[in-house]
């Protein structure tokens, strides 16, 4: 789109289907990678990407060209056909339905790339649950109980 000027950041936060851990080390950065080149082939830019276990955060530079909801779509989508085809688990890998998606100001790149780079030492001090329900809290979200991501039992 010809003089088309944007400056987009959002974080992306998307879980593993009842949050179970099944992201596993030994294709954690396969996966990544993987859905690093979603979002590239999308023309969007990848600022980081990290996670645990149970979940991704995925923060990107967004062109206007799509819409978040097909994005999303095409990550996750996308993403979990490539595991299940590639049989790195001995269960059917799906992603939990919805996502989180936060937008920031260009000044506030630096600190939430650092702060997905570190996601395992964060995830040592706060539940993900805890995380989850204070960036609805910051980012003025409301929401309904029933339908947030709940702790595995």
């Amino acid at each position: 789109m010809p003089n088309t000027y944007t400056q987009i950041h959002i974080q992306f936060v998307f879980v593993v289907k009842y949050r179970k851990a099944l992201i596993d080390k030994s294709f954690k950065e396969e996966l990544y990678q993987y859905i690093s080149g979603i979002v590239k082939k999308n023309n969007h830019k990848l600022l980081a990407i990290n996670g645990v276990e149970d979940h991704i955060h995925l923060f990107i530079g967004m062109r206007p060209t799509q819409s978040i909801s097909d994005l999303m779509q095409d990550v996750k989508g996308s993403s979990s056909k490539w595991i299940n085809e590639k049989k790195f688990l001995k269960v059917k890998f799906k992603w939990q339905e919805g996502y989180g998606a936060f937008s920031y100001s260009k000044s506030h790149v630096h600190n939430v790339i650092n702060y997905i780079q570190n996601q395992e030492e964060h995830h040592k001090k706060q539940s993900f649950r805890e995380e989850y329900l204070a960036f609805l809290k910051v980012f003025d979200i409301e929401y309904d109980e029933r339908y947030i991501f709940k702790e595995p039992e």
